[in-house]
């Protein structure tokens, strides 16, 4: 029965996406199709379990190297008690101050794009980047719960939320409370849905950007699996050769 309501559950947000989301995921791709044309990067960034869909797009069999996932450790757990684990990014993630030290030394310029994934939309590591990004000039892109940012009282200290500091956002299409299955006698919900609405929004944006490329008359070389055939054998390596290059511009 509970797995007959997860199913029901992420069905719904999925088909939400679709039918609300899709111009709005294409806008996005447009802006990073834009930027790539000219020689920009599309930077990704989220934390906790927002870190997924980061890690999802690029590298990722099936995605290419305009993509630049913006990743700190210590933005992402590798326990769940003690040293790397939950409780100490949860609070560092609140803590505001820290997106610059996101950007140091690393390829973010003017006229790129920053992707913002945070289902909540009120910690202040994604806000801060999201702010810092257009403060350097970035066009910028939030993918979060409209429902929460609807809902939720902004606990940042200038009074904004994710979506008043993005040029484009995105709505995950997931309910407030996140997990979207109700159980007989416990007190809360289980079963969360943001991540595979976020993947799913992650994976409709790598298929658009190539597409809009495509019509610019743009290649890009393909991060491939080895199953898929005709491949020459180094392409893999020079896809990170790309990569490369991309981030010294």
């Amino acid at each position: 029965m509970s797995l007959e309501k997860f199913k029901t559950g992420l069905a719904s947000v999925t088909e939400k996406i679709w039918a609300t989301q899709s111009d709005t995921i294409r806008s996005a791709a447009e802006m990073m199709a834009e930027s790539v044309a000219v020689g920009g990067l599309v930077h990704l960034f989220g934390s906790g379990h927002s870190v997924l869909p980061v890690q999802d797009v690029f590298p990722r069999y099936g995605s290419f190297p305009v993509f630049h996932p913006l990743m700190d450790a210590r933005l992402m757990w590798q326990n769940v008690i003690g040293s790397g684990g939950a409780r100490g990014l949860l609070w560092l993630e609140r803590r505001e101050g820290y997106a610059k030290v996101l950007f140091e030394n690393e390829a973010i310029r003017s006229g790129d794009v920053m992707v913002v994934f945070s289902h909540g939309g009120m910690n202040a590591v994604g806000i801060e980047v999201a702010m810092e990004a257009r403060a350097r000039g970035l066009r910028t892109v939030g993918i979060t719960s409209m429902d929460n940012q609807r809902q939720a009282k902004a606990t940042h200290s200038s009074g904004r939320k994710l979506s008043d500091v993005c040029d484009l956002v995105i709505d995950n299409c997931v309910p407030a409370r996140d997990s979207l299955v109700d159980i007989d006698g416990w007190k809360a919900p289980v079963a969360a849905g943001s991540t595979v609405a976020f993947v799913t929004i992650a994976g409709a944006i790598v298929a658009e950007v190539a597409s809009q490329l495509a019509a610019r008359g743009i290649t890009r070389r393909v991060f491939v699996s080895p199953n898929v055939p005709g491949i020459e054998a180094d392409n893999n390596l020079q896809v990170f050769a790309d990569y490369e290059k991309a981030l010294r511009r």
